[in-house]
């Protein structure tokens, strides 16, 4: 019941298109659905004299040039990964069960959410 009550509309669009023989064939076809995020980490601690924060992956992996969206009560905000480090050294790629330092573009907050575009 309930999801009748909360589902998208979606606009149908019918395609007319004529064979070989003449006839009229109809054809619908529905819009792509757009992907949803994935959950990648989340931020485990901020260190505002350099704008860095340490993100914890939970996800899959990190590599640069990654677009991750950082959301929390009062941050939202989409950036590039253009460094990453761990302990001082800076890597390539981020696995889960990593904690990456990541310099970000404003304050992030302990426990935001970490989204992989």
């Amino acid at each position: 019941m309930f999801s009748r009550l909360f589902r998208k509309k979606v606009k149908v669009v019918k395609v007319k298109r004529k064979s070989k023989a003449g006839k009229v064939q109809t054809k619908t076809r529905r819009p792509k659905k757009a992907k949803m995020p994935q959950i990648a980490g989340k931020v485990t601690h901020y260190f505002p004299h350099v704008k860095a924060g340490v993100i914890l992956v939970t996800k899959g992996k990190i590599v640069p040039g990654d677009t991750l969206h950082i959301k929390g009560h009062t941050t939202d905000f989409k950036q590039k990964v253009g460094s990453m480090e761990i302990n001082n050294v800076p890597v390539k790629t981020a696995v889960s069960g990593q904690e990456i330092g990541l310099l970000v573009k404003s304050r992030v907050h302990h426990h935001d959410v970490v989204y992989k575009l």
